[in-house]
């Protein structure tokens, strides 16, 4: 890229948007790996649903793409239906199973996501554990 025009004067604009292409292009092609995002729903559904969007902002952050299950699911399936509550989980261990991690957030362990841990643990995935301040804690 050069910074002079075809007259030969310096000219920074053609310059400058070909450079912001390019550092967009870069950035587009940073591989982001696939996070699963373990979280309370049931209960307190508004102020969970919050949380798993903070949860999952906060993986965003942290260069992650997250799969919140809990959070599309639930849009289309009635989790206060047996049947149905059965297929979300189901439908989120498939999705579990293409993440690089399984992140659990918050300081209150659900039936749910016991059931995501212990099969995470089963599986061998790679577990990291979050308190409601998003700060990483050893479990």
């Amino acid at each position: 890229m050069t910074i002079f025009n075809h007259e030969h004067y310096k000219d920074m604009t053609p310059h400058d948007a070909l450079a912001l292409i390019d550092n967009e292009q870069k950035t587009l092609r940073v591989y982001w790996p696939l996070v699963y995002i373990c979280s309370p729903y049931s209960g307190n559904i508004a102020g969970n649903v919050e949380n798993a969007r903070r949860y999952s902002r906060f993986a965003f952050e942290q260069g992650y793409i997250p799969i919140a299950p809990h959070l599309l699911f639930t849009q289309f399936l009635d989790d206060t239906n047996p049947k149905e509550r059965k297929l979300g989980l189901h439908f989120g261990n498939v999705l579990m199973s293409l993440c690089r991690e399984v992140w659990v957030f918050g300081d209150v362990v659900s039936a749910g996501m016991e059931a995501e841990i212990k099969r995470a643990r089963w599986k061998n995935y790679r577990l990291r554990y979050f308190n409601g301040d998003l700060e990483e804690v050893q479990k």
